[in-house]
């Protein structure tokens, strides 16, 4: 018959797994030890490199952009508040709330014509438009950064892709997939009609027209009816320029 251990058995195994946790315990308090001192010298480091390079950071968009990308992989967020040592040496949290606001200001300003939809491109266009004046250059990195503040101002400001285009939304509007897919289509043109969502998608006329009227409402389409061949263009200004559709009109 097989024996059961006995009480000093049990009392020996217990005191070898007591052991066995405690060591992985020490080790793994030694490597989060080592970690946070590496971290740390990371840090350190990325003080001393922001304050000899701080002009360049600020000047120049690109090298502003791998600066950032340094700053998260050692966990440093450099816009999380105007006050400390990255907003006194740098400055650069001025730099994105100045930004945010302009960009507030080009999203307002152009809401009636394009319903609060907006070519992330055509936006940076319009901002470094408006800061000609200004020291700093503007990327669409620093957009993209500026435009990840302004959450904080509730739904709305977010960017979004549709098709390869990055738009940004200043409405609470949710799009759905068919007006997705609709968007994504008068990227090449601009515009739609009818007939060519309907051959292009395979959609229905009854689908198409639904679609494309909720756009319309919404204030991300304007029609244009003046064509010789009498079909109806849906133009949509967040995938093409107003000039664009002006031009259009002259035809």
């Amino acid at each position: 018959m097989r024996r059961r251990p006995g009480i000093g058995g049990l009392q020996t195994a217990a005191a070898a797994r007591d052991q066995y946790r405690l060591l992985g315990e020490n080790v793994a308090k030694l490597r989060t030890d080592l970690m946070k001192e590496q971290l740390s010298t990371f840090r350190s480091q990325l003080e001393d490199f922001a304050r000899k390079h701080k002009n360049d950071i600020r000047k120049n968009p690109a090298f502003r952009s791998q600066f950032h990308e340094m700053c998260a992989k050692v966990g440093v967020d450099p816009l999380a508040s105007n006050k400390g040592f990255w907003a006194e040496l740098l400055g650069i949290g001025d730099f994105y709330y100045e930004l945010g606001v302009q960009i507030v200001d080009i999203c307002l300003a152009t809401r009636p014509i394009n319903g609060g939809l907006i070519n992330l491109e055509e936006l940076c266009k319009m901002l470094s438009q408006r800061r000609r004046g200004a020291r700093e250059a503007v990327s669409e990195d620093d957009c993209l950064r500026a435009i990840s503040k302004l959450k904080v101002l509730g739904s709305g400001f977010e960017v979004i892709t549709v098709g390869k285009r990055k738009l940004v939304r200043s409405v609470p509007t949710e799009l759905k997939k068919d007006h997705n897919e609709i968007l994504e289509l008068a990227q090449a043109q601009g515009f739609v009609t009818v007939e060519e969502v309907e051959r292009r998608l395979s959609w229905s006329t009854g689908r198409a027209t639904d679609a494309l009227e909720t756009l319309l409402d919404e204030g991300l389409a304007m029609i244009d009816d003046g064509h010789r061949d009498g079909k109806r263009r849906y133009w949509f200004p967040c995938v093409s320029s107003v000039s664009s559709f002006v031009a259009s009109e002259t035809l």
